[in-house]
């Protein structure tokens, strides 16, 4: 529950912020500091229908704008997104706790999506071809689904919203966005600069909450699609839930990256890459290179180096412009203890723990959420780390004698975001991109997200549905295909035929 003097954050509806009255609220939080910066009210059904509605009304007439026009808006809203970047790459550090560098890549891979849309004329263009029989020819279109929502993760504030509204409304369709609870002032902004950028009212709507305002947005009849992002237990119950609601539905879930160390890679830019890949946003991201396999000698080549690195390491805050750390605090201190609880565990089981983040202290903000980079070698695949998605910095190591040994373990887990391989083997590379069940390889590539105009394709427990975000897919998730068949018998009838 939040203090009454916290700023309470609003819905937005049919182009105006309502603060809704009577709701219990969650607290917003500076990681850094452990003090709460905003209040958020847990919604229900009443002010999901209410957000629904303004959406539902504003469809017919977007629905109808012409694609060019559009694009206009978000050609306008990608300068005005540009004009913040700073003030809102500051924001995002201090809701979230990641640092300001990584802040500036959360929002300039989400400024992408919107570039990406803005093409949205030529995305949208059908099919046609004459004479499929004698004088009949036929065409596709492609037309918006109508009402469509994002209920969005913590992890990145201006991203993962973004690779959902802008090509949803790019389309034709109106978009309710569920931030998540923890994160929600950066979309504040965001939606601020859409509205300057002459979005009419009611395109874009926001509606806070937890559980209760999801279920509501599943069970809601005039939502006709949902995207989602989260772990893969509730990306499962998304996926289920919605599909059972007669809803199109891509949920992203959870992952465990695999990272193959081949002896042959090269050590100082392997390690950095490593580095990056596993404590990047403090592990708190789906793509985070959470695990290692060191194959035959390779652990013995660059584990010194990485844990030498890792050690060197500088945890702190991230909230002001003059001193910016190697990583910054984790989102609650919840989920520090949960992470610690997973180290913990992983040493009980035997793995041996190079590098600890657990002691980290920041003496200039003894109350924020602070866990420090951790090296964990020689884990099983029995050991309880390898049990759960950790979403934390922590990098576990585990070792295998062959690329065929390697691959096995990873395409043992269950999940299958993406997978990595580090040598200088042109055909370890290729026998590891044909063999490993993930759908996102990199080779020599640490985090091998694509860009906008390529779909994010999970596999296996990593995603639920059939057509994935960004890129292609996503303009096929956000629009239904119409087919014509057209045949036309003379040249009509009346007087003007006649003349």
């Amino acid at each position: 529950m939040s203090d009454s003097s916290t700023p309470l954050c609003p819905n937005y509806l049919d182009g105006k912020w309502v603060t809704p009255s009577g709701k219990e609220t969650s607290n917003v939080y500076n990681p850094s500091r452990g003090s709460v910066i905003a209040g958020v009210p847990m919604c229900g059904k009443v002010e999901v229908d209410a957000v629904v509605a303004s959406a539902l009304k504003a469809f017919p007439d977007w629905g109808d704008t012409p694609p060019n026009e559009r694009a206009q808006v978000l050609f306008r809203a990608k300068i005005m997104l540009e004009d913040a970047f700073d003030e809102l790459c500051l924001g995002i550090a201090t809701e979230h706790g990641k640092t300001l560098s990584e802040a500036r890549g959360d929002l300039r891979r989400g400024i992408e999506v919107v570039e990406y849309a803005c093409g949205v004329p030529t995305l949208l263009m059908g099919e046609s071809l004459e004479n499929i029989a004698r004088g009949i020819d036929c065409h596709t279109d492609r037309h918006p689904l109508g009402v469509v929502a994002g209920i969005c993760p913590f992890n990145f504030p201006a991203l993962v919203p973004m690779w959902m509204w802008p090509l949803a409304i790019a389309c034709g369709n109106t978009f309710v966005l569920k931030p998540s609870e923890k994160v929600p002032l950066t979309m504040q902004r965001v939606v601020a600069i859409l509205e300057k950028a002459g979005l009419p009212p009611g395109v874009m709507n926001i509606v806070h909450g937890g559980r209760e305002c999801v279920d509501a947005i599943l069970e809601h009849p005039d939502v006709k699609a949902i995207s989602f992002v989260g772990s893969t237990p509730v990306a499962r119950e998304i996926h289920r839930k919605g599909t059972l609601n007669g809803k199109r539905v891509q949920a992203a879930g959870g992952a465990k990256n695999f990272i193959i160390l081949m002896p042959d890679a090269d050590i100082d830019r392997t390690v950095e890459a490593v580095k990056d890949g596993a404590f990047g946003c403090a592990g708190e991201r789906c793509m985070a290179g959470s695990t290692a396999v060191a194959v035959g000698e390779a652990g013995e080549r660059l584990l010194p180096a990485l844990a030498d690195l890792v050690s060197s390491m500088k945890t702190g805050t991230t909230d002001t412009v003059d001193s910016q750390p190697d990583m910054g605090a984790v989102i609650s201190a919840e989920h520090r203890s949960k992470v610690a609880g997973i180290i913990d565990a992983g040493e009980r089981a035997g793995a041996k723990v190079l590098s600890d983040g657990r002691p980290v202290k920041v003496n200039e903000a003894p109350e924020g959420f602070f866990l420090g980079p951790t090296l964990i070698d020689h884990v099983e695949e029995s050991n309880p780390i390898m049990e759960t998605e950790v979403f934390g910095p922590v990098l576990a190591v585990l070792r295998a004698k062959t690329l065929d040994e390697a691959i096995e373990k990873a395409n043992r887990q269950a999940f299958g975001n993406g997978a990595a391989i580090f040598t200088n083997s042109g055909k370890a590379a290729r026998e590891f991109r044909r063999k490993v069940s993930a759908g996102m390889v990199g080779i020599n590539v640490g985090v091998p997200a694509p860009l906008a105009y390529f779909p994010f394709t999970g596999w296996n427990d990593s995603f639920f549905g059939d057509l994935h975000i960004q890129g292609k897919e996503g303009v096929e998730f956000y629009t239904q295909r119409k087919t014509t068949t057209t045949r036309w018998f003379g040249f009509g009838d009346g007087e003007i035929w006649a003349k």
